[in-house]
């Protein structure tokens, strides 16, 4: 059995906010950074074989305290395709604010569904048509090996990634929620998964 973990980054300054974030680099709140240590203390019994995460700041932050915290040390594989969502005309704008502009309903069609693109941004699906490829290419054959894989990115990368696994489908992936700097753990059979889980690092350490 080898593992592939997913880890969407700890909180960041505009997640705080209440901001579309998107491509800005934006970089982790003080309790992103937490959660980023956290999130390593929970995976300390996983030794990695590779880690890969988004070239935004909030990901490669997060992994790297979180790496650090499990007492690994790894050379990040850093790449586009894992950036977050792109919000388009939405980023860096305040959720509420743009809620009262534009009503409930449409900027909750923005945000969940699956194939609607915000003015000038990426749909769910559009990020899954760039994830798929560079998972296929770079992650999966590392399963087949039986590595363990790391892959810390954003909340959307991130679904993407549970539909690529075929974990959630594009009629239901709306339901999916991810919190920041919980681990989600899947148990693979190379690079069959078997069943996952979140895992949280005990109270009492």
């Amino acid at each position: 059995m080898n593992y592939l973990v997913l880890l969407r980054h700890g909180e960041s300054e505009w997640n705080k906010e209440n901001k579309f974030t998107g491509f800005t680099d934006v970089d982790l709140s003080p309790t992103g950074i937490e959660e980023a240590k956290s999130a390593g203390q929970s995976l300390k019994n996983i030794k990695f074989d590779a880690v890969f995460t988004s070239t935004l700041k909030r990901a490669y932050n997060t992994a790297s305290l979180a790496m650090k915290e499990a007492g690994q040390q790894h050379d990040f594989v850093k790449h586009d395709d894992l950036r977050e969502r792109d919000y388009g005309d939405l980023t860096g704008l305040n959720k509420d604010e743009m809620r009262k502009k534009f009503g409930e309903e449409q900027v909750h069609i923005w945000r969940r569904s699956y194939d609607v693109q915000p003015p000038n941004g990426e749909s769910l699906k559009d990020v899954v048509d760039r994830v798929r490829p560079y998972y296929k290419a770079n992650i999966e054959p590392l399963l087949k090996e039986g590595k363990n894989v790391l892959i810390a990115a954003h909340g959307n990368t991130l679904r993407a990634m549970l539909i690529i696994l075929e974990e959630n489908t594009p009629e239901n992936i709306n339901s999916a929620e991810i919190p920041t700097g919980v681990p989600l753990v899947f148990e693979m059979d190379k690079a069959q998964k078997q069943k996952n889980y979140f895992i949280k690092k005990a109270a009492n350490g």
